[in-house]
């Protein structure tokens, strides 16, 4: 293999797979990146990683004088490339499986292995890929991702479950870990075949999905599934992950079927309140008292080790008082994820779980489980 790459093409290849290369020690080779040059003038240069749970392939455009493959260490080979200064980077490799990497008057030689033991990517050939807009897909994964449970012996909440509204036909993405839910509906258009039952993308597959549609230029995405296996293609990258396969809990029952005390108020102006009154809360509960009262809303927490905080705000509310409490870590990361200019609070009672509505969009909705007081 020998090829010549523009700098930037080659980073930004590179830059994609690092969070997917595995570091852990029970196949090294996972540590690797697989390299391709096919082509010749106008070739490519495919760059591939995988876990075996989500796989990576994108193509970046290159002067391939020789096609062929390798692997090396990702991390490393990413490091290289990003202190090289910016001019086209010529890489070749050895017949024992070694690169070759030069920029202007700097030289590195890389060990790597050959391309054939490199582990085959997940693979998935839907029948219908659904087009999407990139905004909508990253907005539906920033209100939905931060509840999704990082407990592996839940494995079934361990990502957002997806599923098509029989009376809407909307695209619905709800996750859960049992203290918190999100969820948004989408109209995205077009039906989504593979979604009978729904399926639950994993934490880590939906992550590398919202780099991709973070990028600048991102603006369509196709998707789709079949099987166990989820596939996501953008401009010139190829995302492939394993679904997780369990049953996820049924979501409607957390949900408050009515609620009697409700109250607007801007996000930012929570926020704060929150984030400044729990710095003297329990270090272990993260305990932050809500006290509603007429056109008054006091934040309080008490740490007998530390001391007491509170703050008063003024609201528009007229109804009875209340008071709940909640672990302030979950509310403001669904205050963070809602992103918007208001929010509407939904209580019952101090036993039932409140719900955070963007005043601006009925169809999101953040729902958290009271503390007990």
């Amino acid at each position: 293999m020998k090829l010549s790459i523009p700098k930037h093409e080659l980073q930004l290849g590179l830059a994609r797979i690092q969070s997917i290369v595995e570091k852990r020690n029970t196949m090294p080779i996972l540590a690797n990146v697989l390299l391709e040059a096919t082509g010749n003038e106008d070739g490519v240069l495919h760059l591939a990683a995988t876990d075996l749970e989500v796989g990576i392939r994108s193509e970046q455009p290159a002067v391939v004088n020789q096609p062929g493959a390798v692997t090396v260490s990702a991390k490393k080979l990413y490091e290289i490339v990003r202190e090289l200064p910016e001019e086209d980077v010529s890489i070749e490799a050895t017949e024992d499986a070694y690169l070759k990497i030069q920029c202007a008057r700097a030289e590195f030689t890389l060990a790597g292995n050959a391309a054939a033991e490199y582990p085959t990517l997940p693979t998935a050939s839907p029948g219908k890929l659904l087009l999407a807009q990139a905004l909508t897909l990253r907005q539906m994964i920033e209100r939905t991702i931060y509840a999704a449970s990082s407990d592996e012996t839940r494995y079934n909440l361990n990502g957002v479950f997806i599923e098509r509204l029989a009376d809407s036909g909307k695209l619905r993405m709800v996750a859960t870990d049992g203290h918190r839910l999100g969820y948004v509906d989408r109209d995205l258009g077009a039906e989504l075949e593979g979604l009978d039952n729904g399926v639950i993308i994993p934490r880590k597959g939906l992550s590398e999905l919202k780099k991709l549609v973070d990028e600048a230029d991102a603006a369509e995405v196709e998707i789709g599934f079949e099987g166990n296996h989820g596939l996501v293609k953008c401009k010139n990258v190829t995302l492939v992950m394993r679904l997780i396969e369990g049953e996820f809990p049924n979501y409607q029952q957390v949900i408050p079927k009515e609620t009697q005390h409700h109250l607007v108020i801007a996000t930012e102006v929570l926020s704060h309140a929150i984030r400044r009154v729990a710095l003297l809360s329990p270090e272990r509960s993260r305990a932050v008292k809500f006290e509603l009262g007429t056109r008054h809303l006091r934040l309080s927490s008490n740490n007998p080790d530390l001391g007491e905080a509170h703050e008063d705000i003024d609201i528009d509310y007229e109804g009875e008082k209340l008071e709940i409490a909640f672990n302030s870590r979950y509310l403001m990361d669904c205050l963070a994820a809602i992103d918007t200019k208001e929010v509407r609070l939904d209580f019952q009672d101090q036993l039932s779980p409140a719900q955070i509505v963007p005043t601006d969009d009925e169809e999101t909705l953040a729902v958290v489980m009271p503390m007990r007081l």
